[in-house]
């Protein structure tokens, strides 16, 4: 399956078939937009953080936050039905005017909306937020060992 993503910087690993981007899109609302009320989340997801349904920061401090996220793999998430796909680097640019980019275990979220400098970006932490990044970089040390080990013959 393929996609006509421009993602940058980094290379996208794998393109989810429609059935997993739907198991990922039901997932991502679960943590972030269980209470909608009030929210067209039908429109734009990223409307539960601009309608205060669920906390966030938004515009330069939401970027500001962006920055200093780690992880070893990241999803993006189109809002628009289209295939998610997951990259090996925080995007810092993507062809996309709607989308999401978060970790494997949701442990955050950056909203990338249509509007921005008016209505976003949006950056949210998920509830358990510390020890969901805590495995993130618990896995990029062990990506780390791994990759060394192999340049030394031993995997």
């Amino acid at each position: 399956m393929q996609n006509d993503y421009e993602i940058a910087p980094g290379k996208i690993l794998k393109v989810f078939s429609a059935e997993e981007t739907s198991e990922i899109e039901k997932s991502w609302m679960n943590i972030f937009c269980k209470n909608k009320q009030g929210s067209n989340t039908k429109a734009y997801k990223w409307h539960i953080f601009s309608g205060g349904g669920y906390p966030s920061v938004d515009g330069e401090a939401a970027k500001e936050e962006y920055k200093i996220q780690s992880a070893a793999k990241f999803v993006v998430l189109p809002n628009d039905g289209e295939n998610a796909v997951l990259t090996d680097c925080l995007p810092r640019a993507c062809c996309l005017s709607d989308y999401y980019v978060f970790p494997l275990n949701m442990a955050w979220v950056m909203a990338f909306t249509h509007e921005d400098g008016w209505l976003g970006p949006y950056f949210a932490k998920h509830q358990n937020y510390n020890a969901l990044n805590k495995d993130n970089f618990m896995q990029i040390k062990k990506d780390q060992q791994k990759s060394e080990a192999k340049k030394k013959g031993w995997l």
